[in-house]
């Protein structure tokens, strides 16, 4: 009889260990399909998550990590000018180039999402073994140039209404010309795209970095199975 209860207790034993195998996964473990189909599920959700976190009203205007100022120069003078009745223009300035940054932001959500349905099995691994800001590399690398095209009509007109924009432009143009300003600074319209895209992969990476540290909150089995494989 001790020894049939020996026997059953250590079959349950085999099995707890086995399921707990199973579910400990190392990176080298997960199949290419594990792998491929975690990673497009991260990156769309991270994606996803970004965008409507952005692109409403605030995203960009009440969150401190992405409020886009005006340019450092620019931003200078902006006190002195409000010393001088100006800060009313300012204050519509700043605001008008953080609402042009959320409008545009949901501009982008199907080249993100069709980056990430066009990635293929290699990228997945590579994520996967990269650090915690691969994702954000990912995007960066594939969207970052078209995501740029799309989003600046869309801040061109949030800006052209506001009149100190065009000085800006006007003061900026001369500034670039003697180097004293980058050429992708050298509008307002490419300034506000750029700092636009700075905002979006910051946060996809804030939502990569959630992700790899709590897999299990993510809600998908296949995200827990091979992000849990990172753990």
């Amino acid at each position: 009889m001790q020894r049939r209860q020996f026997q059953v207790c250590s079959f349950a034993a085999l099995i707890a260990l086995a399921t707990t195998r199973a579910q400990a996964l190392s990176l080298g473990e997960l199949s290419n399909a594990d792998a491929s189909s975690g990673v497009k599920a991260a990156l769309e959700q991270g994606a996803l998550a970004a965008v409507g976190l952005l692109g409403q009203s605030g995203g960009f205007l009440n969150n401190p990590k992405v409020r886009i100022p005006l340019p450092g120069y620019l931003n200078d003078a902006a006190k002195l000018m409000k010393r001088f009745g100006q800060g009313q223009r300012i204050e519509e300035l700043e605001t008008s180039i953080n609402r042009a940054a959320e409008a545009a932001v949901p501009m982008g959500k199907d080249l993100l999402v069709g980056a990430v349905r066009s990635m293929t099995v290699t990228d997945a691994k590579n994520i996967l073994a990269g650090g915690d800001t691969s994702v954000t590399q990912f995007f960066s690398e594939k969207t970052r140039a078209p995501l740029g095209q799309k989003f600046l009509p869309v801040v061109t007109q949030a800006t052209k209404k506001v009149g100190l924009a065009q000085q800006y432009n006007a003061f900026a143009g001369k500034a670039a010309g003697f180097g004293l300003v980058k050429k992708e600074d050298a509008t307002i319209e490419q300034y506000v795209t750029g700092k636009t895209l700075d905002g979006l992969f910051l946060v996809i990476g804030e939502q990569e970095q959630q992700l790899r540290q709590n897999p299990a909150a993510a809600g998908s089995a296949i995200l827990k199975k091979v992000f849990g494989a990172l753990k």
